[in-house]
C-alpha cells in the first residue's frame, strides 16, 4: 500500500479531511506545516482520479510515494533554468531592456508550449531581435530581476547533503548558469552561449544550439561520468524543452509547468515551492 503525500501554502483542514476519504487513508501525518502524508492510501485507478481532480480544483499538491522513500537513495538532480530553478525567462528579460519583450516572449511561450516544435528556430529568432544590446542589459537583468524561485536553495543544500550530484541544464544562457553554479555550488551548469562584440550582442549564439536533445545528452552524459544509472536521477523542469531529458529520468517533476509537461511527467508540483519534493522523502523531514 503506498501513502499519499498532499500540500499547499495554505493548506486547509478540510482538504485534508476530504482527500483522506477520497483515498481510503489510513493515518493523517504532518509533515511539515502546509504538507501531510496518508498513510496507506487507495491508489487505483479510480481513486486516483478522484484524488487528481479534487486537487487542482482545490490547488492543492499530490503524490503517491513508496513507504520509506529515501532522497539518500537517488544519485542525480537535473534542473532547468528559467522558470524552475529561477523566477523568469532570462530571454524576456533581457528583450525588455530594448522595448521588445512582448514580441520575444510571445516566441518563449510558443515554444514552452510545444507549439514551436524546432527549439533552435525559437531562439535564433528571439536571439536575433536582441542585437546591438550592450552587457549591461544582461547584468542588469541578473541584478534586478533574477531570484531564485521559493524552495530552490533548500532543495539543493538538501541534495547537496546526501551526496546527490547537482546539474543545471538550460536552452537559456551560460552568462546566467556559471553565476549560478558559482553561487549555488552546482556540479556542472550547460547553456547557451551568446555572441558578443565589442561589448554588445551580436544577435547571434555561439555554436550549436543546446535544445531538447542536447539537454538529454547532458544528463546522460553526466550521470555516466557520476557512475549513475538514469533510474537513480531526479530531473525537474517546466517547458517543452524539457521533455527529453524528463522522460530520461527516473523520478521526473513538472514544476509550474505547461499542461504538455504534467501530462508527461511522474510527479508534479503546481502550487508549492521547489522543497516540496522534499516532502517525497522520509529521510529529509525534521
Amino acid at each position: 500500500m503506498t501513502h499519499l503525500v498532499i500540500q499547499a501554502p495554505d493548506l486547509a483542514q478540510a482538504a485534508i479531511e476530504h482527500v483522506s476519504a477520497l483515498a481510503r487513508a489510513r493515518r493523517i501525518v504532518e509533515l511539515a506545516p502546509g504538507a501531510v502524508r496518508l498513510t496507506e492510501a487507495d491508489d487505483t485507478p479510480a481513486a486516483r482520479a478522484q484524488v487528481a481532480a479534487y486537487c487542482q480544483e482545490a490547488r492543492v499538491d499530490w503524490a503517491y510515494v513508496e513507504p520509506g522513500a529515501r532522497l539518500a537513495d537517488w544519485k542525480v538532480l537535473a534542473m532547468d533554468m528559467d522558470s524552475t530553478l529561477i523566477n523568469i525567462e532570462c530571454i524576456d528579460e533581457i528583450a525588455d531592456m530594448a522595448g521588445l519583450k512582448p514580441q520575444v516572449a510571445a516566441i518563449t511561450e510558443a515554444a514552452m508550449r510545444g507549439e514551436i516544435a524546432d527549439f533552435s528556430e525559437s531562439l535564433t529568432r528571439r536571439v536575433a531581435l536582441l542585437q546591438g544590446l550592450p552587457l549591461e542589459a544582461l547584468e542588469q537583468v541578473y541584478v534586478e530581476r533574477l531570484r531564485l524561485n521559493p524552495g530552490a536553495e533548500r532543495l539543493l543544500l538538501a541534495a547537496q547533503r546526501v551526496g546527490i550530484k547537482t546539474l543545471l541544464v538550460s536552452g537559456g544562457f551560460t552568462w546566467f548558469t556559471r553565476r549560478l553554479q558559482q553561487r549555488l555550488q552546482l556540479n556542472e551548469a550547460h547553456a547557451n552561449t551568446l555572441e558578443v562584440e565589442n561589448g554588445r550582442l551580436t544577435g547571434k549564439v555561439q555554436g550549436a544550439i543546446l535544445d531538447a536533445d542536447g539537454k538529454a545528452r547532458h544528463l546522460r552524459e553526466f550521470a555516466q561520468r557520476h557512475g549513475a544509472p538514469l533510474s537513480r536521477a531526479i530531473a525537474v523542469g517546466d517547458g517543452a524543452n524539457d521533455l527529453k531529458m524528463l522522460g530520461l529520468a527516473g523520478l521526473s517533476v513538472a514544476y509550474h509547468a505547461k499542461p504538455v509537461v504534467r501530462e508527461q511527467t511522474s510527479r508534479a508540483l503546481n502550487v508549492c515551492g521547489l522543497d516540496g519534493i522534499l516532502n517525497w522523502f522520509e529521510d529529509t523531514l525534521g
